[in-house]
């Protein structure tokens, strides 16, 4: 199935669809799919984050919110008869626990939080979610508002990996999934055939400005090329945070040296298809869609 042809999740009549933003390209694309639809969403803006938004009349609502806040909104939200929430983009940080703020209904499932706060991201993305549809709102996935934006499976650029290429593709992604089994990233770059390095706290940006720092280290002294796999985690919570890749990932890995970039298909999103594609061609970067048992 191509991008174009992937179906969008039908929403009733008289849906009311907000949108929490964060950093990068994908809350960006997820208001556009939903304005293109007919709607009107209103964006909760995490202040410091969604730096995207600066229309002087957008076409959507906008209610900033600094991080810490982002609890208090859901009375509003309930207020504006919300009925569907979207989580998209990144967030630099989680704040101290102590600043948090929520509503006074909080205290019902604060054991729960507290508990997931301690896990890892996907842990606290369930948590979340679950008070949010507690709450009587849906929470959709950025998938299905715009299911355009998931990786499709194949070569997606004119550069094409080599059979060298593949063996480092295939240890990443094991690495890959092996990090993600353990809540602890999304991504790992293999060079040689082996895994060189593994995504932490700081992001895909972080280790590819890694990898980029490492290519002088004697074991990597010499080697060309290499890859970039991004994948779910073996128990994603699909409906937010999916492995994204975008513009800025191209060029960070083209920075770092290595000769493409591979995400599983179906289960990835790549914001500004064009553009992305276009940077990696202009590189002479390869982006492949693989499968997740690949």
């Amino acid at each position: 199935m191509t991008r174009a042809e992937r179906p969008r999740r039908t929403l009733p009549p008289g849906a009311r669809i907000a949108v929490v933003a964060g950093s990068g390209g994908l809350p960006r694309d997820v208001v556009n799919a939903l304005v293109r639809d007919g709607h009107r969403p209103l964006v909760v803006a995490i202040e410091g984050e969604a730096d995207w938004i600066g229309e002087a009349s957008p076409p959507f609502d906008l209610l900033p919110t600094p991080l810490e806040r982002l609890g208090l909104a859901l009375p509003k939200l309930k207020k504006a008869g919300i009925t569907h929430l979207v989580l998209a983009g990144g967030v630099g940080g989680r704040p101290p626990l102590l600043k948090i703020r929520f509503g006074l209904d909080i205290f019902k499932v604060l054991p729960r939080l507290i508990a997931a706060y301690a896990k890892g991201d996907d842990g606290l993305l369930r948590a979340v979610i679950g008070y949010i549809e507690d709450n009587g709102i849906t929470v959709l996935g950025a998938h299905e508002i715009a299911p355009d934006l998931l990786a499709p499976s194949g070569v997606l650029s004119r550069a094409k990996p080599t059979a060298a290429d593949r063996k480092d593709i295939a240890a990443a992604h094991q690495a890959a999934r092996a990090i993600g089994a353990l809540d602890i990233g999304q991504a790992a770059i293999a060079i040689g055939g082996r895994a060189v390095a593994l995504e932490g706290i700081e992001g895909t940006a972080g280790l590819l400005e890694r990898m980029r720092g490492m290519r002088g280290h004697g074991r990597l002294a010499g080697k060309k090329r290499g890859a970039l796999v991004k994948c779910a985690k073996p128990r994603q919570e699909l409906r937010a945070d999916l492995p994204t890749i975008g513009a800025q990932t191209i060029e960070a890995a083209h920075a770092a040296g290595l000769a493409g970039v591979a995400v599983e298909a179906g289960r990835a999103l790549i914001v500004d298809y064009a553009e992305t594609v276009a940077r990696a061609d202009a590189c002479g970067l390869y982006i492949l869609g693989i499968e997740g048992d690949a």
